[in-house]
C-alpha cells in the first residue's frame, strides 16, 4: 500500500467518540458491572436500612429522644444517609479499582484509546446513580416503616443537595486516591472496611456526637463523614436541634469548605499516586 493511500485511510477512518461520550458509555458499563456484584449491593444497599431499624428497635421504644422533639431515629436517619455516601463512595470506589488493578483490567484498558477522563468520569457516574437509589430507599424506608418525618422546604432540599453532592465528590476522590494503597485485590477489603468502620464509630453515626469524648471529635472533625453527617442533620432534624452540636451551629460554611478541601487535596494525590499496573509490574 503507497504512501497516498494509507493517508486516504487515515482521513477516511471514523472519528473516535468524543470524551463526554465515551464517559457516558462507561457509565453505562460501570452500572452493569456494579449491579452484578449481587452480594456487595445487597450489603451497601441494605446496611444503612438494616442500621436504622436496630436504632428505631433499640432506642425507639417510650417516647425516647436525643432532646426536645428529635427522637432517636430521627436524629439517626442523617447518619444512616452519610455512611450510605461513604460506603457508595470511598469503600466501593477504592475496593473495585484495587480489585481491577491486580486483575490487569487496568492495564488492558490503559491500552485501548479510552481517554483517562472517561474511565474517571465512568466511576463518578455509577457512584451518582447507586448513592441516589441507595439514598432514595433509606428515605422511603425512614418514612414509611419508621414514622420519621422528612423535610418538606424547598431550603432543606437545597441543603441537602449540596451536601449530598460534596459528600459524593470527597468521598469517590479519596477512594480513587486511597486505591493504590491495597497491595492486592485480596487485601483490598481488608484495608478499607476498618477505616469506614471506625471513621463510622467516631463522627456521630453510631452515637450522639455530641456526647463522644473530645479527643474523638477532634479526630472525627478531620474527616468528611463527620461533616457529611452533620450537614445531613441540619437538613433532617429541627432547626433548634443545632444546639445539640458541639459547635451550637450548623456551620454550614465549614462543611463546605472541608467537603470542597477533602475533594481537591484527594484529587492532587490520586494524580500523583494513581497506578494502572500492579506493584510488581511498575
Amino acid at each position: 500500500m503507497s504512501r497516498a493511500d494509507v493517508a486516504g485511510a487515515e482521513r477516511t477512518r471514523p472519528a473516535l467518540p468524543g470524551t463526554v461520550r465515551l464517559a457516558g458509555a462507561r457509565v453505562g458499563y460501570e452500572l452493569r458491572a456494579y449491579f452484578r456484584e449481587r452480594d456487595a449491593v445487597v450489603f451497601i444497599f441494605a446496611y444503612p436500612v438494616i442500621m436504622l431499624a436496630i436504632f428505631a428497635s433499640v432506642f425507639g421504644k417510650d417516647d425516647a429522644t436525643v432532646g426536645p422533639g428529635v427522637p432517636f431515629t430521627q436524629y439517626f436517619l442523617p447518619g444512616m444517609i452519610a455512611t450510605g455516601v461513604m460506603l457508595s463512595s470511598f469503600q466501593n470506589i477504592a475496593t473495585s479499582i484495587a480489585v481491577e488493578r491486580d486483575q490487569g483490567s487496568l492495564k488492558r484498558l490503559r491500552g485501548t484509546p479510552l481517554p483517562s477522563a472517561s474511565y474517571f468520569l465512568g466511576k463518578v457516574g455509577q457512584v451518582l446513580v447507586a448513592t441516589l437509589l441507595q439514598t432514595g430507599l433509606l428515605l422511603a424506608a425512614a418514612g414509611l416503616l419508621f414514622g420519621v418525618d422528612l423535610p418538606t422546604s424547598a431550603e432543606a432540599w437545597l441543603t441537602f443537595s449540596w451536601v449530598f453532592v460534596l459528600g459524593i465528590a470527597a468521598g469517590t476522590l479519596a477512594g480513587v486516591a486511597f486505591s493504590s494503597v491495597p497491595r492486592t485485590s485480596r487485601s483490598a477489603t481488608a484495608v478499607v472496611v476498618p477505616i469506614v468502620l471506625v471513621l463510622q464509630f467516631i463522627s456521630g453515626v453510631f452515637f450522639v456526637f455530641n456526647d463522644l469524648p473530645s479527643w474523638m471529635q477532634a479526630i472525627a472533625s478531620v474527616f468528611p463523614l463527620k461533616w457529611l453527617a452533620q450537614g445531613m442533620r441540619s437538613v433532617f432534624l429541627p432547626a433548634g436541634a443545632e444546639a445539640f452540636e458541639v459547635s451550637g451551629s450548623w456551620q454550614h460554611g465549614l462543611t463546605a469548605v472541608v467537603l470542597v478541601v477533602w475533594s481537591v487535596a484527594s484529587l492532587l494525590v490520586a494524580v500523583r499516586t494513581f497506578r494502572w499496573l500492579r506493584r510488581d509490574e511498575s
